[in-house]
């Protein structure tokens, strides 16, 4: 046997020039990529708890004075959270929506700073300025909004109220929290007023309520309508309206939130903020009272560079005061062209609105307002105070279909259906929903004609209450919301006492021939709908969820004709906020036309339903999103 024969391979291998040589590039390469990846996971968690992002501001240098007055658009978002399925809390998709759309026209965000120097030393702004707000100084918007300010280098203003800042509620942020935010160079501090409370608050019944804070008045707000009024805005009166305090108490009273709001905002930071929310104006002075807005305004002056002091539009010039600046607040459920809209008719300015699939989008002919095709959603904007309409291509020359839908917009206004409509829309039949009630209209040669209209509770077979039963139902809540907020057992006592007693007093029903109880219908109430139409012949049958019209609804026989989708915007809806609304959208998902010959499976003319692996990856995400929703509402 050769001496080599018992010599271990591995030794002989280290003999091997060649092997060595690989090995050590092996060993080289194995090192760097676990260098790299220890980077990657120290990046990681580096992004986690620093900010690596700094705000850039735009180029002030190149921006030049013109002729042209281009001011400012200021908006206000209530708050931030994941979902956005609040009456209040727009989403973080959907604030990403808005705020990257704004970004893509060429809107760039100002400062407190900017601002200032604007109205005080006569600079220029950018033609497409925003600056930026959140209100109420929540946690979960700085949670939700700071990642949306980071990727689209947004500045905004996190506004607080000195009252929340320092108590133990951990909805709010906390001085230390609300420097962290500045330190990341994408906001900037500004106050809503020391705290949020509502006075000479009356019910829709006009009971006499009196002072409540934010936790009584969102128990109790859906029996209220306009008759309250904010803090710092009158005096506190009466049933009767009379005055409870003296002028020296009223004064003393608003100057007592002024100062306690100077001495926190200064014991924790040093200043107070430069931009104040005055809640809530709209009265053309700082107040519905002369006495109380002197002395609003005095503090104001004293205290403030600039104040927002109105509400509903969006749009600043130096025509404005600092101390009189209007904001506009975006809902949770507007769509990026509501938005759009809103803004465009306020500045004045060509804007752009989103089309979204543009490929499908195509086989729509939109005639007035604007419309967004995402996923399996069309939804239609009116003009302000106007309309929308737009038609299916290729749709002239059906006489009988049949017509599915879901109708997502919200109960005030008007979603329509136009079939058999010709070319100059003089003939036609339109099923719409609109305040709440179903409506079938025909109209042919250019006389309208109501065939059906009913309250679509009614059509669901749900209970009309009356207004003795609505009543009692708003006095007995309105003592539950005093119990479960009363200082002492033995007031929450007494109150749940008067919630009981009022509870168990009768009240007439509509069957027994009361009147019933009519709402008017507030523009900010949700509502989902499925709509399914069966149009043949002179025949026309409906059914609303699930539920069939009790009669078929008999219709003229014009022939063939187009279909469209309408929106319409309606002028007596009311609100609690941003009075100013005046645009309406009409959402139609998942909006299908098949032929109705009568055989068991029609053939589908048309529909926005995804098919094949676009249907598959978004019912995917859809999945993701619910199993999502779910573990933060129930974590």
């Amino acid at each position: 046997m050769h001496p080599k024969d018992n010599i271990d391979e591995r030794v002989l291998a280290l003999q091997d020039s060649g092997f060595t040589q690989r090995k050590n590039r092996r060993k080289k390469l194995r090192v760097v990529v676990e260098l790299v990846v220890l980077a990657i996971i120290a990046f990681g968690i580096c992004t986690l708890f620093f900010n690596l992002r700094t705000y850039q501001p735009y180029d002030h240098a190149a921006v030049a004075a013109g002729d042209k007055d281009t001011g400012f658009v200021a908006l206000s978002y209530f708050g931030v959270d994941h979902i956005g399925d609040t009456s209040t809390l727009i989403g973080q998709k959907q604030l990403y929506k808005h705020l990257q759309e704004l970004k893509r026209q060429g809107f760039v965000t100002i400062t407190q700073q900017d601002i200032k120097d604007y109205y005080q030393l006569n600079k220029p702004l950018p033609p497409k300025s925003l600056y930026l707000m959140f209100e109420d100084g929540r946690r979960d918007t700085a949670i939700f909004a700071q990642p949306v300010l980071e990727d689209l280098n947004f500045k905004a203003t996190m506004m607080s109220y000195g009252e929340n800042i320092e108590s133990l509620d951990l909805k709010f942020l906390k001085p230390s929290e609300l420097e962290e935010l500045e330190k990341s160079s994408f906001w900037e501090q500004g106050t809503n007023g020391y705290r949020l409370e509502y006075i000479n608050v009356f019910d829709r019944y006009n009971n006499y309520i009196g002072e409540i804070d934010p936790l009584r008045y969102a128990m109790i707000s859906p029996y209220l309508e306009r008759h309250y009024n904010h803090y710092l805005m009158d005096y506190i009166r009466d049933k009767d309206g009379v005055p409870k305090e003296s002028y020296d108490h009223m004064q003393r009273r608003i100057s007592y939130d002024y100062k306690r709001l100077r001495d926190i905002y200064t014991e924790h930071f040093g200043k107070v903020p430069g931009a104040y929310v005055h809640m809530h104006a709209n009265t053309g002075k700082f107040a519905n009272n002369n006495a109380v807005s002197a002395v609003n305004e005095k503090w104001i002056r004293e205290l403030f560079t600039m104040a927002f002091n109105r509400e509903g539009y969006c749009f600043n010039q130096r025509n404005s005061s600092m101390y009189d600046l209007t904001r506009m607040q975006p809902q949770p459920y507007w769509p990026v062209n509501h938005l759009l809209m809103r803004i465009k008719y306020d500045i004045n300015t060509p804007i752009e609105f989103v089309t979204g699939d543009r490929s499908r989008a195509d086989k729509w002919n939109l005639l007035s307002g604007a419309a967004e095709l995402e996923n399996e959603t069309y939804t239609l904007t009116t003009l302000p105070e106007g309309e929308a309409l737009s038609e299916v291509r290729e749709s002239s020359n059906l006489p009988d279909v049949k017509i599915s839908t879901n109708l997502l917009g919200n109960s005030f206004g008007a979603q329509q259906i136009f079939l058999r409509s010709d070319n100059a829309r003089q003939n036609y039949l339109c099923v719409e929903l609109v305040n709440n009630e179903l409506l079938v209209i025909e109209k042919t040669n250019y006389s309208k004609k109501e065939l059906y209209r009913e309250k679509i509770p009614v059509i669901l077979g749900e209970k009309i209450p009356s207004v003795e039963e609505n009543k009692r139902e708003a006095e007995t809540q309105e003592n539950i919301a005093f119990a479960r907020y009363a200082p002492t057992a033995e007031q929450a006592e007494e109150y749940y006492g008067r919630a009981k007693q009022r509870e168990a007093m009768p009240a007439a029903t509509v069957e027994d021939g009361a009147e019933a109880y009519e709402h008017v219908q507030s523009f900010h109430r949700r509502s989902v709908h499925k709509l399914e139409i069966d149009l043949k012949g002179n025949r026309l049958s409906l059914k609303l969820d699930d539920k069939n019209i009790p009669q078929d609804i008999t219709v003229a026989e014009n022939g063939q004709g187009g279909v469209l989708l309408g929106a319409s915007w309606q002028g007596e809806a009311w609100s609690q906020r941003n009075l100013a609304d005046d645009v309406y959208d009409a959402v139609f998902e998942k909006f299908t036309i098949t032929t109705n010959t009568g055989k068991d499976e029609e053939k589908v003319l048309f529909t926005t339903e995804l098919s094949g692996w676009d249907k598959f990856v978004f019912q995917a995400k859809e999945t993701w999103e619910s199993i999502l929703c779910w573990f933060l509402r129930n974590g």
